[in-house]
């Protein structure tokens, strides 16, 4: 997988989802792995802002990612109305 770069939480979701389907995880699957309910996996990948960091973490470890926290680069104004 290529770097990505996540601005918000639908993007951290669609990484995730295409992650999982890379390794060829149902979410099922993937929630097994990481002892969550197929439910969780599915709030992560849609983006739900509730999901506790804990539990993304986990996932994202699970699935060989990592979070690399760096200067933003400059975007468009809507880049940062896309954060809320």
């Amino acid at each position: 997988m290529l770097d990505a770069i996540a601005r918000n939480e639908k993007q951290i979701g669609a990484i995730l989802r295409r992650a999982r389907r890379k390794a060829g995880l149902t979410q099922e699957a993937l929630g097994d792995r990481v002892h969550l309910r197929q439910g969780t996996i599915s709030h992560l990948e849609a983006g739900k802002p509730a999901v506790q960091l804990r539990t993304l973490m986990v996932t994202l470890s699970s699935l060989g990612l990592e979070i690399v926290v760096r200067r933003r680069s400059r975007g468009s104004p809507a880049d940062f109305e896309d954060l809320f």
